[in-house]
C-alpha cells in the first residue's frame, strides 16, 4: 500500500465556460458528487474496493469521479445502494434542484417495452425500470409512472439531455396514452 490514498489526478479539465459537448461538463459534476459523496462517508477508493469485495474497482470509481467514463444507471443505482444514498444524491446539484414543471411524470407502457427488449438502445431504460419495479414492489402493472429522478437517471445512463428523453421514448411509442 503506497503512502497517498489515491491516485494523483492529472486530467486537464476544460475552462470554466468552455463547451466541449454536452456531456463532457455533465460527466465531471457527476463525478465531482460522486467522489463528494464517498468523501463524506470517509472513504478512500481502495476503501470501496475491499468493502465491496471488488464489486466496485477502485480504478473504475476513479475514473466515474473524473468524469472520464460514463456511468450506467444500473450502475449508479448500484453505487448509491453501496453508499447507502438515495440516487438522486449522487446526482450534480443543479439537476436536482432543477425544475421540470413540478411533479412531472411520464407512464411507459411495459407491454411495448417488452415488445422492444431486443433494442440494444432500450438497455438502460429496461435496466432502470426494472431497478424501479424492485424498488417500488410493483411487477403487476403494463403501465410505470417513472418520476422525475427515474427520467434524470435514465437521462444519464443514456447521454441525453432529460428534456428531451420525452421526445424519444415517444419516438419510440414507449409512451402510454
Amino acid at each position: 500500500m503506497t503512502a497517498t490514498s489515491e491516485p494523483a489526478e492529472v486530467t486537464v479539465l476544460p475552462e470554466a465556460g468552455a463547451d466541449q459537448g454536452a456531456g463532457v461538463g455533465y460527466q465531471q459534476r457527476l463525478g465531482a458528487k460522486l467522489r463528494a459523496v464517498r468523501r463524506a462517508r470517509g472513504l478512500r477508493l481502495q476503501d470501496v474496493e475491499e468493502l465491496s469485495e471488488g464489486r466496485f474497482k477502485a480504478v473504475v470509481i476513479g475514473s466515474y469521479e473524473r468524469g472520464d467514463r460514463a456511468i450506467s444507471a444500473h450502475k449508479l443505482a448500484s453505487l448509491a445502494a453501496f453508499y447507502e444514498v438515495p440516487v438522486v444524491e449522487l446526482l450534480p446539484d443543479e439537476e436536482r434542484s432543477r425544475q421540470r414543471g413540478g411533479d412531472d411524470t411520464l407512464a411507459v407502457d411495459l407491454r411495448r417495452l417488452r415488445e422492444q427488449a431486443d433494442d440494444p438502445e432500450l438497455a438502460p431504460l429496461l435496466r432502470l425500470v426494472r431497478h424501479v419495479q424492485w424498488l417500488r414492489d410493483d411487477y403487476n402493472g403494463h403501465i410505470l409512472s417513472l418520476r422525475t429522478d427515474d427520467l434524470r437517471t435514465i437521462a444519464v445512463s443514456m447521454g441525453a439531455p432529460d428534456d428531451r428523453l420525452d421526445a424519444w421514448l415517444d419516438e419510440r411509442e414507449l409512451l402510454h396514452r
